[in-house]
């Protein structure tokens, strides 16, 4: 035993040794988690239980890999080979593979990708709107999803239109005997909850189940799991409730903060001994979450003391908040020899990298965005982005491409390939095609009269944006009016919010070319697609290829990672806690995400908040957030930094007085 379980806690051997019966391993930030795990599975084999017995589920391919690799490495022969490890909708896969016919499939079903998954969409949607109706893919096959997770119905199809599409989509996805994502949960539970042979095969298959990151499970998971485990029990599930930060996306708290209720008597061990951060980390973090009511309670500890205590400052804007960060990574770079690889930005929405990425830009500072898409991959970005590119060259056919029908304008695909295909025949670009009046005269008039707008369009803004001193952002911004952007994204928006985060992304955009048209009035748009095509080519082959630099990355994306140094921006009311969690009642998860933000940091930790921000044009007056309140102040020292770099700047100038004295008089 003492070889799996030996360089463990006595909490963590406690969970690895216990077999029998419901367990649940509350493991807080840096517990060990995952070598509790894969010591449990290698004790459980040298106990003599049969790997094939045993089946461990995780979430992401990723962990999938881990496990089954750490397994290997842990068990004698083969034997970690033959433990189940994958993830919910692998294990799903897998089951409906060898009883599909138990749910009306063909053996050989195929699983759709997204974009098959659009395709089929875009089809079913066809053969029942009337020409007049559009609808957007993306947003009913993501309602159709919401309802299948939640085990709701659609509606009536006679009635609702979302309800005869999703209809007509799913007898079209069992008419190509194809499944998507979520149908292989659904059928899953379907299988195993309506078929007891089915289940009587599995219970003795798998004996003993293992859940990890058990707090991201949603009710379909849930009931997945307990048809799976049949008394006495033998599940055992790891998580941490404190880090359940996916409520959004259907991820139920109460399957963990309510374990009794599906598993009678559990055992519950918790894993308290944080090996990552330090004591102001842990301390700092501990005195935020115990505000959440109905947690199970833990605290986490440390025996690293850490010689930093964690900084909370003010600063003036997001651009002294940007500014103080940059300074600060290039001071620990080139004084420190700090690799840029040891620092992470964690913020809240992914319009708060934007500001960063320039500053960052500016100061040379290599960085990565990883779970935010860098400003110019954004929707809203290319898509300008591409109008502009082919007000300048409107022989670039994959931007125009791209804006030939965005916002729609009647231009089906069949149209816009019928153009593509006239221009591969011609050998010519796709706008000769579509001036070409021979070509327009064999176009339904729909089509050709919205190819005549279109070109009217482009034709009338490249003569504008290629005379004398013009303002490019002032000719955007009449663009997307003209072409009716906004309302475009209006209708495409899943959610209010999402249209916000679009909005807010064109703002953004304009600011830059206000920028660039004060900056560079001789340049006109080709230098600011140069600037942005040159900046964008280094990035990616220099920063993403090689994932080197700052760290950039959403509080969400962050959990299950660490960082030597990490910076919190943007404390403030409104953006975290998000404003749209207090009408969503969801407060609790943003504390949650702060805490997650937190508790990624090993040595040292700076949290900020700016006094004013820019919000369509005016400057606004900002409130620190209300959760900077809830920190104990043990361990946190607080920094204004605006009034630090006044009282920096008139000591320097003292100094430059007094040192140009002194020269005087020694010339004296």
């Amino acid at each position: 035993m003492s070889g799996f379980t030996g360089t463990l806690n006595p909490q963590q051997r406690q969970a690895a040794t216990h077999i029998h019966g419901p367990l649940l391993i509350l493991a807080g930030a840096g517990t060990g988690k995952t070598r509790v795990v894969t010591a449990r599975i290698a004790y459980m084999i040298n106990e003599g239980i049969k790997p094939e017995h045993i089946l461990a589920v995780t979430f992401t391919n990723k962990a999938a890999t881990e496990m089954r690799e750490r397994v290997k490495e842990m068990c004698r022969g083969n034997s970690g080979n033959k433990v189940g490890v994958g993830t919910f909708h692998a294990f799903c896969a897998k089951l409906l593979r060898e009883f599909a016919e138990h749910v009306g499939y063909k053996k050989n079903f195929v699983i759709y990708s997204q974009s098959e998954q659009i395709s089929l969409m875009k089809r079913a949607m066809k053969d029942l709107l009337v020409k007049e109706e559009t609808l957007d893919p993306q947003a009913v096959l993501t309602k159709i999803s919401k309802a299948k997770n939640y085990g709701e119905s659609l509606g009536d199809p006679e009635k609702d239109l979302h309800a005869a599409v999703g209809e007509k989509y799913a007898n079209e996805m069992r008419a190509l005997n194809a499944m998507d994502f979520d149908d292989l949960l659904c059928l899953g539970v379907q299988l195993l909850e309506g078929n007891a042979e089915v289940r009587e095969i599995l219970y003795k298959r798998h004996r003993f189940v293992m859940v990890d990151e058990f707090q991201d499970t949603n009710s379909l998971q849930m009931r997945l799991l307990r048809a799976l485990v049949p008394a006495p029990y033998n599940v055992c599930v790891v998580g941490d409730d404190d880090q359940s930060i996916y409520g959004w996306r259907g991820a139920e708290i109460t399957n963990i903060t309510e374990f009794e209720n599906f598993f009678p008597n559990p055992t519950v061990v918790k894993l308290e001994e944080n090996y990552r951060s330090t004591t102001p980390i842990l301390h700092t973090a501990n005195s935020l979450i115990i505000n959440n009511a109905g947690r199970r309670p833990k605290t986490l500890w440390s025996r690293n003391v850490g010689s930093a205590p964690v900084r909370l400052v003010a600063v003036q804007d997001d651009k002294e908040e940007a500014e103080m960060i940059g300074k600060e990574i290039e001071r620990a770079f080139f004084a420190d020899k700090e690799p840029y690889e040891s620092f992470a930005v964690l913020f809240r929405t992914n319009d708060q990298s934007r500001i960063l990425e320039q500053t960052f830009r500016q100061k040379r500072i290599p960085y990565r965005v990883i779970g935010a898409r860098s400003f110019f991959d954004r929707r809203e970005i290319k898509d300008i982005l591409a109008y502009l590119t082919t007000m300048h060259n409107p022989h670039d056919d994959i931007a125009l491409l791209r804006v030939l029908n965005t916002p729609t304008r009647g231009i089906g695909t069949t149209s816009a390939e019928l153009a593509r295909e006239r221009s591969m025949e011609k050998h010519h670009s796709v706008w000769v095609a579509l001036c070409d009046e021979d070509f327009l005269r064999q176009i339904p008039e729909k089509a050709r009269t919205a190819m005549r707008t279109f070109t009217a369009v482009i034709s009338k803004y490249a003569a504008a944006a290629q005379s004398e001193g013009v303002m490019l952002a002032e000719m955007v911004e009449h663009l997307i009016l003209e072409i009716g952007y906004r309302e475009y994204l209006q209708k495409l928006a899943k959610t209010p919010e999402e249209y916000n985060g679009w909005d807010n992304g064109l703002s953004e955009f304009l600011k830059q070319l206000a920028n660039y048209d004060e900056r560079n009035r001789k340049d006109g748009l080709a230098g600011f697609l140069d600037e942005i095509t040159l900046n964008d080519e280094r990035e990616d082959k220099d920063d993403i290829e090689k994932k080197k630099g700052v760290c950039l990355i959403t509080m969400h994306a962050s959990k299950g990672l660490e960082f030597p140094v990490v910076y919190l921006p943007g404390l403030e009311q409104g953006i975290l806690p998000h404003k749209r969690s207090y009408e969503e009642g969801r407060v609790d998860e943003e504390r949650r995400l702060f805490y997650v933000g937190i508790t990624r940091a090993r040595q040292k930790l700076t949290i900020s908040y700016v006094r004013t921000r820019m919000k369509w044009g005016k400057t606004q007056t900002e409130l620190p957030s209300p959760f900077l309140k809830e920190l104990d102040r043990t361990h946190v020292e607080e920094v204004d930094y605006t009034l630090h770099m006044k009282e920096m700047v008139s000591q320097e100038e003292t100094t430059n007085f007094f040192a140009g004295l002194k020269a005087m008089l020694s010339e004296g």
